[in-house]
C-alpha cells in the first residue's frame, strides 16, 4: 500500500515517561504528528506539557520511551532528528538591544547553510518586513513571538513546536497567529502547539492530545473529542429575562432544551466576557431556528446565537468519569 503525504507520519512518540528524583512526571506518553497537519496539545497547566516538549525537543532525556522524528531517533541521533525541527519553549528568548535582523543573524550562525536570503525569506513569512531593522526591545509581545517563529524557521524545519504561542497575545494577535500556523500547515509543515485552552485548540488544530498528571488520557479529532462532552448554545437577546421564561416552558414532548444556571456551566469565562447577559443552553441544532423565529414573533431581538465548546474541565471530567484536574 503507497503511503501518501497526509498519511506520512513527522513525529512518532513511543512509551515517553519522565521521573525526576523518585518522582514520575511523565507516564508513558504515546501519539503520532502527521504531514500538514495541525496536531494540540491540551491540559492545565502543570499536567506536563512543557516536560514532554522538553523531551520532544532533546532538551532533556526521557527516563523511558522514544522520540522520533523523519523516522530518527532524537535519543540516539538528536543532530540529525533535530535538524527537522524548529521549536519554541514557553517564551521566544532574544537580545532587546539588537535588531531582529540581526538576532536572526546570530542564531543562523548556529546552524550551517542559513544564508541572507533565508533570513529575507523568513521575515517575509512571519510578515515583519517593516519592522526587522528595529531594536527587539521596542517589539509587542506579538511580534516579538513572530521573530521567534522566524528563528525556528530557518532550519527549514518539518514540524515546529509552539509552546502556549497565545500567551499575553490580545484577540487580533491570537486571530493573526491562527491564520499565520495554517497558512505554515497548508505549505506542508506540521505543528505541535501547546495550550491549557481548549476553545484556541479547537479553532486551531486538527487532531489533538489530552494530558493531565503527566498521561495521554485520548487523542482524536478534535471535534469528535468535544462532542463527547456536548457543547452550549449561547444566546444574546435584548430582552433576556423573557426570553429566559419562554425557553423554561418549552414544550416537554420535544427534543429538551435546558437553560444552564450561571454557576452550572463550563465555559471558558473569556468567551462569555463580552457578552451582556447571555443565556446558556443546552439544545439540538435543529431546535435552533425554531427559537429563532420565536423569539422575534414575540418581539425580543437576537443579538447573537453561537454554538460554543465546554470548558477543558468539563471535557475533562467526561474522558475521565468525572475525576477532576488538579
Amino acid at each position: 500500500m503507497t503511503t501518501t503525504k497526509q498519511d506520512e507520519v513527522v513525529l512518532s512518540v513511543r512509551g515517553l515517561k519522565k521521573t525526576i528524583g523518585r518522582k514520575p512526571i511523565i507516564h508513558g506518553v504515546s501519539f503520532d504528528v502527521k504531514a500538514g497537519e495541525i496536531f494540540g496539545f491540551l491540559g492545565p497547566n502543570g499536567s506536563g506539557k512543557t516536560t514532554t516538549i522538553r523531551m520532544l525537543a532533546g532538551l532533556i532525556k526521557p527516563t523511558e520511551g522514544e522520540v522520533l522524528v523523519c523516522g530518527d531517533n532524537v535519543g540516539k541521533h538528536p543532530e540529525k532528528a533535530l535538524a527537522h525541527v524548529g521549536c519554541i519553549v514557553e517564551n521566544p528568548e532574544m537580545y532587546g538591544f539588537m535588531t531582529g535582523w540581526e538576532n536572526l543573524e546570530h542564531f543562523a550562525r548556529m546552524q550551517s547553510g542559513i544564508t541572507a536570503d533565508r533570513i529575507t525569506e523568513v521575515v517575509d513569512i512571519v510578515g515583519m518586513d517593516k519592522r526587522i531593522h528595529d531594536k527587539v526591545k521596542t517589539y509587542s509581545l506579538g511580534m516579538r513571538q513572530r521573530l521567534g517563529i522566524a528563528q525556528a524557521l530557518l532550519g527549514k524545519p518539518k514540524l515546529l513546536i509552539l509552546d502556549e504561542p497565545t500567551n499575553g497575545l490580545d484577540p487580533l494577535g491570537i486571530k493573526e497567529l491562527r491564520e499565520f500556523i495554517r497558512n505554515l500547515a497548508d505549505g506542508g509543515m506540521s505543528l505541535f502547539i501547546s495550550s491549557h485552552l481548549l476553545s484556541e485548540i479547537q479553532l486551531m488544530c486538527d487532531r489533538v492530545a489530552i494530558i493531565a498528571r503527566g498521561s495521554v488520557i485520548a487523542v482524536g479529532d478534535v471535534d469528535e473529542l468535544v462532542s463527547q462532552a456536548g457543547t452550549y448554545t449561547v444566546w444574546q437577546v435584548d430582552r433576556p429575562d423573557e426570553a429566559r421564561a419562554m425557553l423554561a416552558t418549552a414544550d416537554a414532548n420535544a427534543s429538551p432544551v435546558t437553560v444552564v444556571p450561571d454557576e452550572g456551566h463550563r465555559i471558558d469565562e473569556s468567551i462569555l466576557s463580552t457578552l451582556h447577559r447571555p443565556i446558556v443552553t443546552i439544545m439540538d441544532d435543529d431546535r435552533v431556528p425554531g427559537w429563532v423565529n420565536r423569539f422575534v414573533s414575540a418581539g425580543i431581538a437576537v443579538r447573537s446565537v453561537q454554538r460554543v465548546a465546554p470548558s477543558l474541565e468539563e471535557l475533562f471530567l467526561k474522558l475521565t468519569e468525572g475525576e477532576r484536574i488538579g
